[in-house]
């Protein structure tokens, strides 16, 4: 019986767009990953709770959930649209090649973007590496449902100025505490994995 290939990293460059400082990451992840199980990813590295529809401008093609397909059917002459859970990120990367891009959208409403681009892994590269995993990043992913670009400026604004009419109502909202630049590599990498072992 023959040996199934083995894995190959990817090394992509994530850049949270419309966002000032820059929120980006340096991803890797495995060639036999669908855009799905990259979507999932993406989730994590952000911080986000994946409660909204998402979908990826790949080339001339949406590649999206099925039931976001289905939700989309009366644009179906404006946009072909393709199963997130049929393309892998070796076609994406063969069809865009090194340093192409792609984008990542999620929740509509609040349009949050993210500029994905394929980079060349370095000379070296450990290949029994543990993927997926981040490599590098800087400043915090804003939250799930604060409102977008725009009402994130607000927001840190908000939260840093104790005299801000919203100051409470927002730490509360929030939890209590954010740090816009806070971004812990080990621990994001470690909690995915701690998260990914527990049984169900």
């Amino acid at each position: 019986m023959p040996t199934p290939p083995r894995p190959q990293p990817i090394v992509l460059r994530v850049e949270l767009c419309d966002v000032s400082p820059l929120v980006w990451r340096r991803i890797i992840v495995s060639n036999q990953w669908t855009l799905a199980a990259l979507h999932r990813w993406l989730q994590w590295i952000m911080g986000w709770m994946d409660t909204h529809a998402h979908e990826y401008q790949v080339g001339d093609s949406i590649v999206a959930p099925d039931w976001w397909i289905r939700e989309m059917d009366n644009r179906a002459g404006e946009a072909v649209y393709r199963d997130e859970r049929r393309v892998s990120v070796s076609r994406v990367v063969a069809d865009l090649g090194a340093c192409g891009e792609f984008e990542y959208r999620y929740d509509m409403g609040d349009d949050w973007r993210l500029r994905i681009v394929i980079e060349t892994p370095p000379d070296g590269m450990i290949e029994d590496l543990r993927l997926p995993l981040c490599v590098a990043g800087e400043n915090a992913g804003p939250p799930d449902d604060v409102g977008g670009p725009h009402r994130y400026r607000e927001f840190v604004d908000a939260i840093a100025d104790r005299d801000h009419e919203e100051h409470e109502d927002l730490l509360h909202w929030i939890g209590g505490v954010f740090d816009p630049m806070g971004f812990d590599l080990n621990r994001l990498n470690r909690d995915w994995k701690r998260a990914r072992s527990k049984p169900g």
